[in-house]
């Protein structure tokens, strides 16, 4: 147990914002994930640099463990609380510094929601690429600590594609600044890519300088139905070998069936999958979207270039995991393989699911091999967790990861072991040590640090 005691903290701590009783400190125990963590020693809750600065200070001179969290929306349990930790609340953060429409780029703090980028950003014809399913709620330093993706990835790329630097706060407090405002930038190591990813084991993202790019110009927007979910796969495969869409989107039965329950979306017994996507409204995009369908036999395909209608078929796809939640507690997972392997990978799923007598279903960002597979939670635990374990063997097994935009975390340590091999687990192990010598940056997420480097009185 850290022997500093909250009053010891609230003066070492003089003016800032702090949380040390229960009830106040209750809601930052746990994120998104299945993982609940422990409750801090005291939550801070910094509004300027100076500030975090001052709070990484004195988490060093003391000790303790520092755990930095946005909106807390992750899904891999990175933003967890842990015993006799600081955790650094950095919602408050919300200024957009600057927005520069000439030179395309928005300079922002790490609280600042990433809609409101968005919104900030659709003034001026632009916007910002990323949009996770949590687009609404989390913040920018929370996408750029898990390098989260979203629906339009397959052709914008996740979050790193559209960042040019970073303000970072090293456990030290001394503050680096990374990158700059120019898209191109051969000058030495790239330390902004280093930090996007990490989760807040490296240091504690405060800002962030982000591209914009134009609104894309008119879309086509279609929603696809097929009997089963690996038909759906293979026409997903099918439009990504022909062209270059923004966004496919994949549900399969059990979601679909969610969705009738839950939205009345009424797609009926018969559909056993359904695509929704998008691509450029240009002369052959139809013919394209006709082809790839036809591959994987689509009961029926219905296409849209009313804006109204098209954000009406994006909501379904938004409302995918609100409608599961009704079927009971879920474990949301993150597996990403080439999308040649696509079809492979949503069948496993399945099977998986049957050998291990536990309900599955799968979301994916078809487009780019992205694949949600969600297991609903019966309290057949040991069940659960061998089939999480055999999905993620099979994803590794297809040439693929364990984690395509959610992270690491807590959750998935092992699985990044038996991914990346001793030889990238031990260059990541240096340069955790170079960055965070005292091993205070969200100890337990990412790299299992050795005995050595822990916090005082941590144990992972």
């Amino acid at each position: 147990m850290n022997p500093v005691l909250p009053g010891d903290l609230s003066r070492a701590f003089t003016g800032l914002r702090l949380r040390t009783t229960p009830d106040e400190i209750a809601a930052f125990v746990s994120d998104e994930s299945s993982l609940v963590g422990d409750p801090p020693l005291v939550v801070v809750s910094p509004r300027t640099v100076p500030e975090v600065q001052q709070a990484m200070r004195v988490a060093t001179e003391h000790r303790l463990p520092v755990v930095p969290r946005g909106a807390g929306t992750g899904l891999s349990g990175g933003a967890c609380a842990v015993s006799g930790s600081v955790l650094l609340d950095l919602s408050r953060m919300t200024t957009i510094t600057e927005l520069d429409p000439q030179a395309r780029l928005a300079v922002v703090e790490a609280g600042v929601v990433n809609a409101d980028v968005s919104t900030a950003a659709a003034q001026y014809g632009l916007m910002y690429a990323p949009d996770p399913s949590s687009w609404e709620s989390s913040t920018i330093g929370g996408n750029i600590a898990t390098n989260a993706g979203g629906l339009r990835c397959a052709r914008y790329g996740a979050t790193r594609a559209s960042v040019l630097g970073l303000d970072v706060v090293l456990s030290d407090g001394r503050l680096l600044s990374t990158g700059g405002r120019t898209v191109k930038r051969s000058a030495g190591y790239d330390l902004t890519q280093l930090f996007i990813g990490s989760e807040g084991t490296l240091g504690v993202v405060v800002g962030a300088t982000l591209r914009l790019l134009p609104l894309p110009p008119p879309q086509l927007t279609a929603l696809a139905t097929f009997p089963d979910v690996k038909s759906a796969a293979l026409a997903a495969a099918a439009l990504v070998a022909t062209t270059s869409p923004t966004l496919v989107e994949l549900m399969d039965e059990l979601v679909v069936s969610a969705l009738d329950q839950a939205r009345g979306t009424g797609f009926g017994p018969s559909v056993g999958s359904v695509l929704v996507l998008q691509v450029d409204d240009a002369p052959a995009a139809q013919a394209s979207i006709s082809t790839a369908m036809a591959v994987g036999n689509a009961i029926d395909v219905a296409v849209t270039s009313d804006q109204g209608e098209a954000a009406e078929l994006l909501n379904i796809r938004r409302a995918t995991f609100a409608a599961l939640q009704r079927l009971g507690p879920l474990l949301l997972e993150d597996v990403c393989v080439p999308v040649t392997h696509l079809a492979a990978m949503v069948s496993a799923v399945a099977e998986i699911g049957a050998a291990h007598g536990v309900r599955t279903c799968t979301v994916a960002h078809a487009a780019d091999g992205n694949l949600h597979p969600v297991i609903v939670r019966d309290g057949h635990t040991r069940a659960e967790e061998a089939a999480a374990d055999a999905i993620f063997r099979q994803a590794q097994a297809l040439g693929g990861t364990v984690s395509g935009e959610h992270g690491i975390g807590r959750l998935k340590r092992h699985w990044l072991e038996t991914e990346l091999g001793e030889v990238a687990l031990d260059i990541q192990r240096n340069i955790k040590q170079t960055l965070d010598p005292l091993g205070l940056l969200n100890p337990g997420a990412v790299i299992r640090a050795s005995a050595a480097s822990l916090p005082p009185g941590h144990r992972e």
